[in-house]
């Protein structure tokens, strides 16, 4: 019997809704700290793949960076901008590799099921999404399986897949991300002043050459498939505080207190940071924040 995530689901309407571009820089702005780059990427990318009824090929993004900058939570945002029901939507396709894709002798039967799901999935509704967390713990070669969706293809099988979106999420190429901001950081220039061009060639090359990721020698970044290699930045102890701050302020409108800086300083202050001697970035960014929270409150 297979089990019920890998089932096809029936014919239904495809429910998504045009993103409010305002909406979307509003969250950007005021709930992800210390990525401008990560935000104009997402903002330029979607506007411009949800406002072309004919793109050449679906949208494919790729996030990177250490742990607790807000990928997911950009993921996320993607998908409540476009669909009613935001992760809940039956449209959007959450796949952990630890969990979905845990053992190396089935890469054969996930490569089936991965392209059998994608595939019917698309036929239902060109505007699917599908999320893969954890790409720097999959399977190398499993990934390539959805290479022919991800292509330049008018139709493939008869079915069209150039409305969907794929986002792969991994802390893959955090070091080199790190060691770039922590030159900018080091030299006294501002973080954002960092562009892309300084960091794409170097992140898709060790992601590309890492016999450890789902990426390795990938056929998806040999044909370029892969619209954008989007780096997340290490954050620095005020975009810490920044996010204690946003999520005292949701306690806040569900009557739990009210933001205090105060108590925010203290929790970002009690965190730990990298490197040891300079404690130039949060080793978990935002990640811990509502545990620690939690003590103070």
């Amino acid at each position: 019997k297979r089990s019920r995530r890998w089932m096809i689901i029936r014919k239904v309407s495809c429910e998504f809704k045009a993103p409010n571009y305002a909406t979307v820089y509003a969250d950007l702005k005021n709930k992800l700290f210390g990525q401008h780059l990560a935000s104009r990427i997402i903002l330029k990318s979607l506007n411009e793949f949800m406002s072309n009824d004919n793109p050449e090929k679906p949208l494919v993004l790729s996030l990177h960076g250490p742990s607790g900058t807000g990928k997911t939570f950009v993921s996320q945002l993607i998908a409540k901008n476009i669909y009613k029901e935001g992760m809940n939507s039956k449209f959007v396709h959450f796949f952990t590799s630890t969990l979905h894709f845990r053992h190396s002798s089935l890469i054969s039967t996930y490569k089936s099921q991965l392209q059998q799901w994608i595939k019917g999935n698309v036929s239902n509704c060109e505007r699917s999404m599908f999320i893969f967390d954890e790409m720097d713990k999959m399977h190398p070669g499993l990934i390539d399986s959805i290479k022919p969706f991800l292509d330049y293809h008018h139709k493939v099988d008869g079915i069209s897949y150039r409305k969907s979106i794929y986002i792969f999420l991994s802390n893959d190429g955090a070091e080199s991300i790190i060691e770039t901001a922590l030159d900018f950081w080091r030299t006294g220039r501002d973080r954002e002043e960092i562009e892309l061009k300084d960091l794409e060639e170097s992140l898709s090359f060790s992601i590309f050459n890492n016999e450890k990721s789902g990426f390795y020698h990938s056929s998806l970044i040999e044909n370029n498939l892969v619209d954008f290699f989007v780096p997340f930045l290490p954050l620095e102890y005020s975009h810490v505080v920044q996010c204690i701050m946003a999520e005292m302020k949701i306690r806040a409108s569900k009557g739990n207190g009210k933001p205090n800086l105060d108590v925010a300083h203290k929790v970002a202050s009690e965190l730990q940071y990298l490197p040891k001697i300079e404690r130039a970035f949060s080793s978990t960014g935002c990640k811990t924040i509502q545990k620690k929270l939690n003590f103070y409150t």
